[in-house]
């Protein structure tokens, strides 16, 4: 592989990192119409890194096919206008399948989901991420990292393995942490994004972050373009604006153990027309006493 090309890979890690939703229609099944329509509707807002098959996709909730189909829908939508990141996951032959199902599409990069085994050691987390990257030396890889207890003396190794493991998805919530993480691991060797989204994104950056995450961008693309064009430019007051404008949001996202991530942007969404509000088990739709302040703030961004 290409210096130049992980070079053009590693420049979309440093930005808006869009984490699609993925919309239900009423008979449970995944909406492709809808599917297709956000993801346009987030790449004519600008949005140049899509991430199909993420926690905010329900992930976990989709079959296999269904996540195939994900994929498929946000390479075509892409084209040759964003760059597309593919989460892959499960166990390690269909993490393997799936990435190079991402690479057979032309997709540029696989982000590996945090494995879910309960016994995860830090020595089996390399031998994982590994396996995953050397399957396809084409594409980037980046790691996405919510284990407090991993040391980044364990990324080092791993990049040490698989030149291809370009960046970082850092979703541990602890700034102090990830800047000694991230030095650790070798702070110039990898994009590190900030997994936690808009409201990490200020304290990451200020550690060495040049990325973050956006669930929030399919509901106001221009929110989190904002938020990333006052970082690049170290204006952290700025940056602190959008902070505020946003933090009810994602305070309700967060709300019961962030068990109404997916859920309260599903809401927004359908508030303004775009998607069934559905999310699949363990998500549940938020009560309708709930509702009316989701609806406003959607609507004051789209104003």
């Amino acid at each position: 592989m290409s210096s130049v090309t992980f070079e053009s890979q590693r420049a979309a890690l440093a930005d808006v990192v869009a984490i699609p939703v993925t919309p239900f229609a009423a008979d449970g099944s995944v909406d492709r119409n809808a599917h297709r329509a956000l993801l346009r509707r987030m790449l004519d807002g600008g949005i140049r890194t899509l991430t199909p098959n993420g926690n905010t996709g329900e992930f976990y909730a989709l079959t296999p096919e269904e996540r195939r189909m994900v994929a498929e829908s946000a390479v075509e939508a892409a084209g040759d206008r964003a760059a597309v990141l593919v989460g892959v996951g499960h166990d390690l032959p269909t993490a393997i399948a799936s990435a190079r199902h991402a690479r057979d599409l032309g997709a540029g990069m696989v982000m590996v989901h945090q494995p879910v085994h309960p016994y995860v050691s830090a020595a089996g987390w390399v031998d994982y991420h590994r396996a995953i990257a050397e399957s396809v030396p084409e594409l980037g890889v980046v790691p996405y990292i919510r284990n407090a207890a991993l040391p980044g003396a364990r990324l080092a190794e791993l990049a040490g393995h698989c030149p291809n493991v370009i960046g970082v998805k850092y979703a541990v919530p602890d700034a102090v942490r990830f800047a000694g993480f991230a030095r650790d691991a070798g702070l110039d060797r990898f994009v590190w994004v900030a997994g936690l989204a808009e409201p990490y994104a200020p304290s990451y950056f200020s550690a060495g972050a040049t990325g973050f995450t956006s669930g929030l961008v399919n509901v106001a693309p221009a929110v989190p373009l904002n938020m990333m064009e006052a970082l690049r430019s170290g204006d952290y007051p700025a940056a602190m604006r959008v902070w505020e404008q946003i933090r009810r949001f994602e305070e309700l996202r967060a709300a019961h153990g962030s068990a109404n991530n997916v859920t309260v942007v599903k809401e927004a969404l359908c508030a303004l027309g775009l998607c069934h509000r559905d999310v699949r088990p363990p998500g549940k739709p938020l009560p309708e006493d709930e509702r009316a302040e989701v609806a406003a703030i959607a609507a004051g961004w789209s104003i």
